[in-house]
């Protein structure tokens, strides 16, 4: 990267409000085509993803009574565009409270790019069982896949350019929510 590049903020996407609101909606996508919570089991990808996970959680608990469990996935190692990569990874990177077995699975992302971090995350989980049914929930969905890989639900699709950032900011770890586009700018 160059020196006389710098990222600026371009927009906010979403705001406070816009978040809880995509979020109600995907639990109630998820509920509508699960037809219930039965067997299901809610994995965020760490960090925001793990929160995300988490809140959607709490607004099927608010909407239907029932605790859906959440687990997390951090798929460092898991990553096939790491520089050294150990052939057997020695930590799972999973934290799931049930067997995934026979389970339906939603993965939980903040941002879906290029689809690696969701692959990696496939691998994770298949690492630890074999669900039933594995889908994607994201709250923005950016395009340039390099993978055939898409969400189930999206908060929010966005076209954008590669050499923009997508950054989701969430209270449990920037003390705010919202979701910006930054873009490359030469000073």
């Amino acid at each position: 990267m160059s020196d006389n590049l710098q990222w600026v903020e371009k927009t906010q996407l979403l705001d406070a409000d816009a978040i809880r609101r995509a979020l109600t909606r995907i639990s109630h996508e998820i509920l509508e085509r699960l037809k219930g919570t039965d067997d299901l089991v809610l994995v965020g990808i760490k960090t925001r993803g793990i929160y995300l996970a988490q809140r959607l959680a709490q607004k099927i608990r608010d909407i239907e009574g029932i605790d859906v469990p959440v687990g997390s996935l951090d798929i460092t190692l898991y990553r096939d565009d790491l520089i050294e990569k150990h052939a057997q990874p020695f930590i799972s990177g999973a934290e799931l409270p049930v067997s995934i077995m026979n389970k339906v699975v939603v993965l939980v992302d903040d941002v879906l790019y290029t689809g690696r971090t969701v692959r990696a995350a496939l691998d994770a989980l298949i690492d630890e069982g074999r669900p039933r049914l594995i889908q994607l929930a994201v709250l923005v969905d950016r395009g340039h896949r390099e993978l055939p890989i898409r969400a189930d639900y999206v908060g929010k699709n966005v076209p954008t350019a590669r050499t923009e950032i997508v950054e989701v900011r969430l209270m449990e770890s920037d003390q705010m929510d919202q979701v910006v586009i930054f873009e490359e700018v030469t000073k």
